[in-house]
């Protein structure tokens, strides 16, 4: 059979956009804006440019950066607020709305603000409005595992807030990245944030303009930037690759990196995928065990397989791309399958018995992921069957320990905490020994009792879990586009006064 002809094919799409975008009902996954399609020939007032610059946004989401829930959105409020710190590249907290802080003591962390500072209203930014943005993002669903390492946030006069740490963590201040709001929205009802943009509607239109009462310069090619309604993942693909938008970040987690027909940057992630361990019975109780099992993978196979290259091996427990992460590298990028074979013969361990099962899920690169390592265990004499599991399944089997090994994936907090591994009741510590020598060694290192070398020391004997990679995700955006993309992750735009079109 011929294949039809590419402007055909898009003029089909076309018209199938703009055909579901007219219906009272939508169907699952269907394109719909908040008025006519946005096009070259759409009627709006004089100013606004239909065909600049174009996001997606989910109109049944909420705005309010406390409320929202979709990625879309928070994708999206990243050019209307600001936080009192900004990740870079590196995890490196950089100031933004702070000035500068100090850790008065080991749980109290207070921070100066900028008095230069206002809202897009023209209203001045004090520390009130600080403890109100704090109090509502560490009860909304974006922040609220975020700043669960606070027990609150107070006024210390206009231009200063105290928070109080529920446990010492040095690191805590790269945890205040929640957006600032003014605590009531303008007279149209969008929330006001002290951004480079902010919201505004128009001829049934919403989008974003230049926010004028901006503290620093900001020379921008696109001042406004329309919003498009686009709520379903795969409508927001389609959209990117037809350049129905002209930006979107996706965080991978349901693969779809190979659908994208776009220009693409990796964007790092700090997700950690690792392989959990039944460190209380069968054959993984055994330390040698663990680390034939270690040494028998091959992290940048699975980065290039699994993941299509969409993440970085894990050299140590934490993120490549810190500072820590770099300064602890314990693990090699490739299998060392001598080593491994000779770990297993110093276990003790009969040949007969070197039966491993791997819990994974039918997600996209775990299920992948779950087969390369059967491969790669196989190689140096281990049996392994895997048990793929529906996600509901295999949590409930994780969390009853079903399982000699398990594929995981757990988004770490920008301060590096493993707390959910070594505390009893976290999330990612079934299979671990509590009372072992990293918990301890772990909690140690946060009460200032042992240094972090100690930690990974310990760590790297036993093994308690074995971090295999951390994924990224694809800032995506049209051919048209061009600049040097800066973005990264919570910082989508971080340098978009360069972007531009042809």
């Amino acid at each position: 059979m011929m294949k039809k002809p590419l402007a055909v094919i898009l003029a089909a799409v076309l018209i199938t956009l703009v055909l579901t975008s007219c219906k009272a009902k939508t169907e699952p996954g269907a394109v719909v804006t908040t008025a006519a399609p946005v096009s070259e020939t759409t009627t709006v007032k004089p100013g606004i440019d239909v065909s600049s610059f174009k996001l997606s946004y989910s109109k049944s989401d909420s705005l309010n950066p406390f409320k929202s829930e979709t990625l879309n959105n928070q994708v999206v409020q990243n050019l209307v607020f600001e936080s009192l710190f900004a990740l870079d590249e590196s995890y490196e907290a950089q100031l933004q709305l702070a000035e500068s802080y100090e850790y008065t003591d080991s749980e109290t962390l207070l921070v100066n603000i900028r008095q230069d500072i206002r809202f897009s209203n023209g209203n001045k930014m004090r520390s009130d409005n600080i403890v109100y943005s704090f109090n509502q993002a560490k009860d909304s669903p974006h922040w609220k595992n975020t700043l669960s390492a606070f027990s609150s946030a107070s006024e210390e006069g206009k231009y200063a807030v105290k928070f109080k740490l529920n446990s010492p963590n040095p690191e805590a201040h790269k945890l205040l990245t929640f957006a600032v709001a003014k605590m009531a929205p303008d007279k149209k009802g969008y929330p006001i944030g002290s951004g480079r943009y902010k919201f505004n509607e128009g001829d049934g239109l919403v989008y974003l303009e230049k926010n004028t009462k901006y503290h620093d310069e900001f020379i921008p090619h696109f001042v406004k930037i329309i919003l498009v309604n686009i709520t379903a993942e795969e409508s927001i693909e389609n959209a990117v690759n037809i350049g129905n938008i002209s930006f979107t970040f996706r965080d991978l987690s349901s693969g779809s990196k190979n659908k994208m027909q776009c220009q693409k940057k990796p964007v790092n992630l700090n997700n950690l995928v690792y392989l959990g361990i039944n460190s209380g019975s069968g054959i993984t109780a055994n330390e040698s065990i663990r680390r034939a099992i270690s040494l028998a993978l091959d992290r940048e196979t699975l980065v290039k397989s699994a993941y299509r290259g969409y993440a970085k091996a894990a050299l140590s427990v934490f993120n490549p791309a810190c500072a820590l992460g770099k300064n602890t590298a314990i693990f090699t990028s490739n299998a060392d399958a001598d080593a491994a074979r000779q770990a297993i013969e110093q276990s003790g361990i009969d040949k007969k018995d070197l039966k491993l099962d791997i819990l994974t899920s039918t997600t996209e690169g775990k299920a992948d992921a779950a087969l390369l390592l059967k491969q790669q265990l196989e190689a140096v004499g281990f049996k392994v069957t895997i048990n793929r599991e529906k996600p509901s399944a295999y949590a409930s089997a994780v969390k009853h320990k079903n399982f000699s090994l398990y594929v995981g994936e757990t988004r770490l907090t920008a301060d590096m905490s493993l707390n959910s591994f070594f505390t009893g009741g976290g999330s990612t510590s079934a299979g671990i020994d509590l009372d072992g020598k990293s918990a301890k060694a772990y909690r140690g290192y946060l009460k200032g009792d042992n240094e972090i070398g100690r930690f990974v020391l310990d760590f790297s004997q036993e093994l308690p879990f074995i971090p295999l990679l951390y994924r990224q995700g694809m800032i995506c955006y049209s051919y048209s586009l061009h600049g040097d993309m800066q973005g990264y992750t919570d910082n989508y735009f971080s340098n978009i006064e360069d972007w531009y079109f042809n």
